[in-house]
């Protein structure tokens, strides 16, 4: 029998090469599409948290705190890696939102809620932080200085649900600017929320990628 030759140390070379060259071409592609999916997740929870308030009506005039039952999405952590939201409505007007006042995600049927640790009934999707590696959030524009973005029945944003009553003091007046960013080099985002129709996009401009307009 012939004995099988190795590889010769020029061979080794070259496979190292093609190796480096593929790694350099496949971690831009993993980057953007980590990104891709942390854009579809949040967009689609405010769209989500929207579509809640046009099908479940809270206006109460005899409540005058009805407002701050309003569906909202809450994002929670904003500076560290553990970032996170929560999607409910605050029934019992106590200022926070607990599990059984949380939606449901329809994606798994578990609930837009956090617990620490998380728990099995819990959607993983709210995880941005340690599913995304998204670790600073800001807020500016009309949701300047606030975390929680709510809708009323025609859809449009309101902000500072604590002090919220029976006059639309709560309505946002500006469009919202969300940015997020990430622990490493991926770039970041904004998510913009209109002051008037509540529809929230995000700009080309912000990602250097013409096909994040079509989000």
């Amino acid at each position: 029998m012939k004995k099988r030759a190795g590889f010769s140390m020029i061979e080794l070379v070259f496979a190292i090469v093609v190796v480096g060259i593929l790694a350099s071409q496949a971690i831009p592609r993993m980057e953007r599409d980590r990104q891709i999916e942390a854009i579809d997740n949040i967009l689609a929870s405010i769209r989500y948290t929207q579509q809640l308030a046009l099908v479940d009506d809270k206006t109460d005039p005899s409540d005058s705190d009805w407002q701050k039952k309003l569906w909202s999405i809450r994002f929670a952590n904003i500076n560290s890696s553990d970032a996170y939201y929560v999607i409910g409505s605050d029934k019992n007007e106590d200022g926070s939102i607990s599990k059984d006042e949380s939606a449901l995600d329809e994606s798994n049927g578990k609930y837009f809620y956090r617990s620490n640790p998380i728990a099995d009934d819990e959607s993983p999707n709210t995880s941005i932080g340690k599913k995304f590696g998204i670790n600073n959030i800001t807020f500016a524009g009309g949701c300047a200085n606030v975390t929680h973005i709510a809708f009323d029945r025609l859809g449009r944003p309101h902000v500072g649900l604590g002090s919220a009553k029976n006059d639309y003091r709560s309505y946002m007046k500006d469009d919202c600017n969300i940015t997020f960013q990430y622990q490493d080099s991926t770039p970041g985002f904004t998510v913009t929320i209109d002051a008037e129709t509540g529809y929230a996009y995000i700009s080309a401009d912000d990602t250097n990628n013409p096909n994040y307009s079509e989000l």
